[in-house]
């Protein structure tokens, strides 16, 4: 009799496309499944009414979902639509004491709105932007990885980021963050399993040691 596989829902982050997860590796006990960004319908679309809609793409029962940065956060809003078997994150954060102040500082002047989307979209402004770096490897990595550029999307998910209304984190929950991330800074990270060295997007370039996590972690709940 065949076991029955367990099924894991990914969702990249801001801007991210699911290529992003394609250095992590799991055995054949797992189904991996990979969510891709939908449009918001409108700029005012509440990010509950958008989990909403991205939730109705998971159709297997009590999955495991995994989110990185903002699908982290978007991953926590689906599982208020699921029953999920456990939800994962990624260099994110669990409820919106974990932003930083600097982060705070930008939602509460509203200086986000200094940046017109054409700077966001521009994938060479938006690495200095989100990454402070300008290596031509680091570009090439960007261009290949982040290709999410629908000027009414950016300006959502970054809203909703700053704007995150979660003040507590929820059950269940697994935290993988890194030692080095510049965007959700670890300093402010509560609970989580640390990955020295660990940038933003050590999804990418320290996927061995996260898919490890993953393993033993879900291994737990059998």
């Amino acid at each position: 009799m065949e076991t029955s596989k367990t099924h894991i829902y990914f969702v990249p982050g801001l801007a991210a496309s699911p290529e992003i997860f394609e250095f992590l590796q799991f055995s054949d006990e797992f189904k991996l499944h990979f969510l891709e960004w939908l449009l918001p319908l409108s700029d005012t679309e509440s990010i509950e009414a958008y989990a909403k809609r991205m939730s109705q793409l998971v159709t297997e029962e009590n999955p495991v979902l995994v989110g990185v940065s903002f699908g982290g956060i978007m991953v926590q809003e689906m599982s208020k639509f699921l029953q999920p078997k456990k939800v994962i994150i990624i260099s994110s954060i669990k409820n919106r004491n974990e932003l930083s102040k600097s982060l705070k500082f930008i939602q509460k002047l509203k200086i986000y709105e200094l940046f017109p989307s054409k700077i966001i979209e521009n994938i060479e402004l938006f690495s200095i932007f989100a990454f402070g770096n300008t290596s031509k490897t680091r570009l090439k990595l960007y261009k290949k990885y982040f290709s999410v550029r629908d000027r009414k999307y950016l300006n959502w998910s970054i809203y909703n980021v700053l704007h995150w209304q979660q003040t507590k984190p929820l059950e269940n929950i697994l935290h993988i963050h890194g030692t080095d991330d510049a965007i959700f800074s670890y300093k402010y990270i509560q609970n989580c399993i640390p990955v020295e060295k660990g940038t933003h997007i050590m999804v990418i370039n320290k996927a061995k040691t996260i898919s490890k996590i993953i393993t033993d972690s879900l291994k737990m709940l059998k």
